[in-house]
């Protein structure tokens, strides 16, 4: 068990299915895992093992008389603090909702269940899951598996460390300027944000309602394994009929994708922050890895990428934060955490049409760019994950999420290295929307030829 509970998606479903385990064996392990590990993370804040167990038990019932719930059946699951969970405390990291129980799930959770997940507890987010570390007042820090001196990232740090240290197979994240990407680099483990437009954000503390920013917000699987993230992004993809922005578009596996005919763009540098030496090698890494099995590769950074921190920041601050403020005030939170929010600037009408007219150009430009090649690879932040307390010191570091939060366009990272310190680091491969499935065969490759997730010393 202790070796099943670090495999891939597709060991575990095919070992339940061909009864050589049962469900309750399964999240059993992942319960031991989670009491080993989480006193040293403080990665899942609301714990579920009686009723996970339960709902296992319920589980090996149904394949015992042959009853298929679905591809998930019997595998279980943890959820980010941020997603409503039916029957369960979900407070977003803001007092105001600490004894907060929601009625009904959110559609990407309601659709994991459907499938058969099992719900084992809820991982830790930053307030209103708006900080690039995993902290709030509530539930207090996460700590990184490989460092506890150091970040698991914001806002999904908490799926992240217990992700990587063997307590679930997965989690969803959320992407608001980089939530699951930089996690997922942080801790060593694949996570995608997928096309905006692709799953719905219905159920979530920050939803389709969200302004001007509305098109900031992805949510997306994270896991050890790309392959995992290939099962799990179809599962919650597609319209719910309830957020308006979501479209029903064709989504491919990775096995669909014919590498050979792969035109790739790499960049190192974003002119905004400058990646120590381990980052541009593992970029590089990763780019050699693919040189003998696509079409082209050629060193290319789009035009532009300077003016992303403005323009995210601009836009994010345009009503003041009224979105933020709003937020808060509806679920009675008076103190906070979320402290940058109130040094926002408020901008005129005009001067907030001139930059949703930049933003428009930005996202313009980047198509272009990207009609000349199927893949860009690029850092995920300028450095290793930071210690806690930090990141805010170093923003700029993280402009290399943000473009594609502007853009809208899909992003897998996985781990590519590994630096002097031991911490991992991830990359990002960047496709056009909808372009999901190439995205993940890309980072298969990558994955395969360069180690991907390894376990911490936990």
């Amino acid at each position: 068990m202790d070796n099943l509970i670090y495999q891939p998606l597709t060991a575990m479903i095919q070992a339940i299915r061909n009864r050589k385990v049962s469900s309750v064996e399964l999240v059993e392990a992942h319960i031991q895992r989670i009491e080993t590990v989480n006193p040293k993370l403080n990665a899942v804040v609301q714990f579920l093992p009686e009723q996970a167990l339960e709902q296992a038990k319920q589980a090996d019932k149904a394949i015992a008389s042959g009853r298929s719930i679905g591809v998930l059946q019997g595998i279980p699951m943890t959820i980010k603090d941020s997603l409503d969970t039916a029957g369960v405390i979900t407070t977003a990291g803001t007092l105001g909702r600490k004894d907060y129980v929601p009625d009904k799930d959110a559609t990407v959770v309601s659709r994991l269940k459907d499938a058969g997940a099992i719900l084992l507890g809820k991982t830790n987010t930053p307030e209103l899951t708006l900080l690039m570390e995993t902290n709030n007042l509530i539930y207090g820090r996460t700590n990184n598996p490989f460092e506890e001196t150091v970040t698991p990232g914001g806002s999904s740090g908490g799926a992240s460390a217990i992700i990587t240290s063997g307590g679930a197979p997965f989690d969803l994240g959320t992407d608001y300027g980089g939530s699951i990407r930089q996690p997922s680099h942080f801790c060593g483990i694949a996570g995608i944000k997928p096309t905006h437009g692709r799953v719905p954000r219905t159920g979530h503390i920050l939803d389709y309602r969200a302004g001007t920013t509305e098109s900031y917000q992805t949510i997306g699987p994270m896991a050890r394994t790309v392959a995992d993230l290939d099962i799990l992004l179809p599962i919650i993809s597609g319209p719910d009929g309830i957020d308006p922005y979501i479209h029903p578009v064709p989504l491919y596996g990775a096995n669909s994708v014919d590498l050979k005919q792969l035109r790739v763009a790499y960049f190192t540098d974003n002119g905004v922050a400058t990646p120590i030496a381990e980052i541009v090698s593992a970029v590089q890494d990763a780019v050699n890895v693919l040189r003998k099995r696509v079409s082209s590769i050629e060193e290319k950074t789009p035009q532009g990428l300077e003016r992303t921190e403005p323009i995210w920041r601009g836009i994010a601050g345009a009503d003041n934060g009224k979105v933020y403020h709003d937020t808060l005030k509806k679920w009675g939170t008076e103190e906070v955490d979320l402290k940058w929010i109130y040094k926002l600037n408020e901008l005129s009408t005009s001067d907030l049409s001139d930059l949703l007219i930049e933003l428009s150009d930005f996202r313009s430009n980047m198509m272009r760019f990207m009609a000349d090649y199927d893949v860009l690879i690029c850092p995920v932040n300028a450095d290793i994950a930071p210690k806690h307390g930090t990141s805010r010191t170093k923003i700029e570091n993280f402009s290399y999420c943000y473009h594609f939060n502007l853009t809208g366009h899909p992003s897998t990272v996985v781990r590519a290295g590994t630096s002097d310190d031991g911490l991992p680091i991830g990359v990002q491969i960047v496709t056009k929307h909808w372009d999901e499935h190439i995205s993940l065969a890309v980072a298969k490759v990558i994955e395969t030829e360069l180690g991907g997730w390894q376990a911490p010393p936990l």
